[in-house]
């Protein structure tokens, strides 16, 4: 492709690459030597279809590619070595089946967890979805395939997704749904961002002008394209003004025609045509240079079968270990009931846009059987319940499935129960009603786990589900998520001890829908879903109000065991702590343990959650190996957003870095003090008497001046420390005007320009 640029073009040829040719491609322009580039679902497998079978909510087939663990099962891997090695198998694959973007990932954050697409999104916390986003994406971007990180912003949740208006203080979309967004642009430089379907506080997100330029191009230095969700473009004309350079899919022209008319009757300056289409342009030159024939043999860089080996190894590191009693890993020579549905017809990934057509996938059952014989054990399989019963919240009458899979149990050493939501149960457009799994499951464990000597349970879910009912009846518990095509080897490795668990929750579990925070508001109402929690989102919540988790964030166990000792900060520059703690195996197998720091602090003006996140490492480790982990803890690890300010703040006092099991249990801390930012805020008369007698320069020459500029005569009380706590709210301005006469109003004025900086005018704002 040449080098061309708008100005090279006609306006209608212009306006013509600013809307999709079709459901899946762009506009060529033969004349002008612009390619065509093609853009489809991802994000943790390629969706490529026949343009006579396109969707946009998975429901049509598209060709063979592998499906990796989603982003649910790799938020729980906490480490961002395996979202890299996704990201690259990804753009490989994608390279082979002539897909120049691939539409991913999602860093949307599990505000709640009832929303239907929480599988397709890492965690509930920004630095954990931002750090793996970021590794995806470079290693995506770095096979010569741009990334589509989305949904750009506040998409929470699938109610009215494609109307309602996420309303969302300032504060809050900066310390909670932003950051990952900021950190993928910073470190990784998308090739396009992908905005939302939604309202964001009154506006849709393709109409959003401060989010699309103000702070995504003008703040946070944003150089791609940002293109449209699937249809989420209402007025493409207003789109274009806030910032959106493509929309899809194409409109039949429409949208091309009503951009041609507004700058034909001057309501769009040609100018910002000319911005959008050089966007387009430069992103389809990026995805073209290196751009492969679409056969995959002369790609000569595609090989499924190591890519259904390298998921199945990466699968086993998403998995988490919930509960263990003893009962795992399973013994050599054990007779072990395999109960369950899910073993012989697995649930691996979720519902909607992201559904991958697999190249093969490992049935669990298959996969149990031949790591048991090779470990001397016979396996008896029943079904326990149908495909039909397990998304059913009714009893059913299925009692000689029951029956025999509690004669199974009674029979064996250990029973493995497999269970789940259904497909039916959680997907893209959707929310969830309840945690709950289905009734027919829960009667099933529950009978299973009092006829067995011990009991495992195997969960298959994209978003968290209640273990409440009978988590105290069995030995074990596998968080397995959705781990993709390979997921059922993986989970033979993991019951057998071939692989140790090492996965972490990225949300927390709660032992009630109602214990989370977001339950009073979500899912919103008359087209508006207020944001009430603020930043109190997941862990942040439980741990600051005292709500006991049944599972924290973070939380997870091994077939090893770990110390962590001799932590130890510095503080390095300014607002900046260089952490190091010392991790020990202390158990007989090789492991790999989270590092999880957090910072704590009741420092600064805003209320803070009582610990947040602040670093993280995986160190793998052998029996009695021993390692010291340095965690960086930049300034913004410190920092809230100011609102008052406009701006990131250090407040000045001590902050606790805390080395964390989990979000609920601290190991080991140390308080550093940091100076902050010195920033002085400039008073005016609306500014209250608080603020006055608390200012460093104006406090104490306002008591010096009300103690010997009032007249003694005048029976006005002493400023005593009682009396500014009860007078403390009012405005400086209601107190003049209280005093009248009594006290020269030039007194407050020169107090007034002790807070203004030395070069500032003289102001009076308000006084009278």
């Amino acid at each position: 492709m040449t080098h061309v640029h708008a100005g090279d073009l006609t306006l209608e040829e212009k306006a013509g690459l600013l809307s999709g040719r079709d459901f899946w491609t762009t506009q060529p322009i033969d004349r002008a030597d612009v390619a065509s580039i093609v853009l489809t679902d991802g994000p943790h497998g390629v969706r490529r279809q026949a343009a006579a079978a396109a969707d946009h909510l998975g429901e049509n087939t598209s060709q063979p590619a592998t499906c990796f663990p989603p982003a649910v099962a790799v938020g729980s891997s906490w480490d961002p070595d395996v979202a890299e090695q996704i990201g690259e198998a990804v753009g490989r694959e994608a390279r082979a089946l002539g897909v120049h973007v691939v539409l991913g990932p999602g860093v949307n954050m599990k505000r709640s967890p009832l929303c239907g697409r929480n599988f397709e999104y890492y965690s509930e916390d920004p630095l954990l979805a931002g750090v793996l986003a970021t590794a995806h994406v470079r290693a995506q971007q770095a096979q010569g395939v741009g990334a589509a990180l989305k949904h750009f912003a506040a998409n929470n949740q699938e109610t009215e997704r494609m109307r309602v208006s996420a309303d969302v203080d300032m504060r809050t979309l900066r310390e909670i749904y932003l950051p990952a967004f900021e950190r993928v642009v910073a470190e990784a430089a998308p090739a396009t961002i992908m905005c939302a379907y939604n309202k964001l506080n009154g506006v849709y997100a393709a109409e959003n002008r401060w989010l699309l330029t103000d702070l995504l191009r003008d703040e946070w230095g944003f150089e791609g394209a940002v293109i449209s969700d699937w249809g989420a473009v209402h007025d493409p004309v207003a789109s274009l003004i806030a910032g959106l350079d493509l929309e899809m899919p194409g409109t039949g022209g429409k949208s091309s025609h009503r951009i041609v008319e507004a700058v034909n009757d001057g309501t769009l300056d040609e100018s910002i045509v000319d911005a959008a289409v050089n966007r387009v342009l430069a992103l389809t030159r990026q995805t073209t240079e290196h751009a492969p024939e679409s056969d995959a043999r002369t790609a000569g860089d595609l090989d499924l079968d190591a890519h259904h080996s390298l998921a199945r190894t990466l699968a086993a590191q998403c998995a988490v270990l919930l509960k263990n009693n003893d009962a795992l890993p399973l013994a050599p020579g054990a007779r072990i009931g395999v109960i369950g549905e899910f073993a012989r017809t697995p649930r691996f990934q979720g519902g909607g846009s992201s559904r991958v057509n697999a190249t093969r996938v490992d049935v669990p059952l298959t996969e149990i059987q031949a790591r048991g014989a090779e470990h001397g054990c016979e396996i008896v399989f029943t079904p326990g319940y149908t495909s039909a019963d397990v998304s059913s919240k009714a009893g059913n009458s299925e009692e000689m499935l029951q029956a025999a899979a509690v004669a199974v149990a009674r029979s064996v050493d250990v029973a493995v129960v497999f269970a789940g939501l259904a497909e039916p149960d959680e997907s893209e457009g959707f929310d969830r009603a309840d945690l709950a799994l289905s009734t027919v499951q829960v009667e099933l464990i529950r009978a299973v786990a009092r006829s067995a000597k011990r009991t495992v349970v195997v969960l298959s879910n994209g978003g968290v589900v209640a273990v409440e009912g009978w988590h105290e009846e069995v030995d074990g518990i596998l968080e397995t998520h959705l781990l993709g095509q390979a997921g059922g080897g993986a989970v033979a490795d993991l019951l057998f001890g071939v692989t140790n668990p090492s996965g972490r929750l990225a949300e927390t579990v709660p032992a009630r829908l109602t214990d989370t925070a977001s339950y009073v508001n979500f899912p919103g109402e008359q087209g508006h879903v207020r944001y009430g929690e603020g930043v109190m989102v997941g862990y942040r919540w439980h741990e600051t109000v005292g709500i006991k988790a049944r599972y924290p964030f973070g939380h997870g166990l091994s077939y090893t065991t770990f110390a962590t000792s001799e932590l130890s900060t510095e503080v390095t520059g300014p607002g900046t702590v260089e952490a190091k703690v010392t991790v020990t195996n202390t158990g007989d197998r090789a492991g790999a343990h989270v590092v999880q720091v957090y910072v704590s602090t009741t420092a600064g003006p805003v209320r803070r959650p009582v610990r947040e996140l602040r670093g993280f490492a995986k160190v793998h480790l052998e029996p009695g190996e021993a390692r010291t982990v340095p965690v960086r803890l930049d300034r913004r690890a410190f920092a809230y957003w100011d609102v008052e300010r406009a701006g990131w703040a250090v407040a000045p006092g001590a902050h606790t870095v805390q080395v964390c099991q989990d979000a609920a249990t601290v190991q080991l801390e140390q308080t550093v003090d940091l100076a902050g930012d010195a920033w002085t805020h400039e008073l005016t008369f609306d500014s209250t008497v608080e603020e006055w007698h608390t200012h460093p320069t104006v406090g104490p020459a306002l008591l010096t001046a009300l103690a010997t500029g009032v007249p003694s005569d005048s029976n006005i009380p002493a400023p005593t420390p009682e009396l500014l706590r009860m007078i403390g709210s009012m405005p400086m301005q209601k107190v003049v005007d209280m005093l009248g006469d009594a006290v020269p109003l030039s007194m407050f004025q020169d107090l007034l320009a002790l807070s203004r900086p030395a070069t500032g005018a003289a102001a009076t704002q308000g006084a009278s």
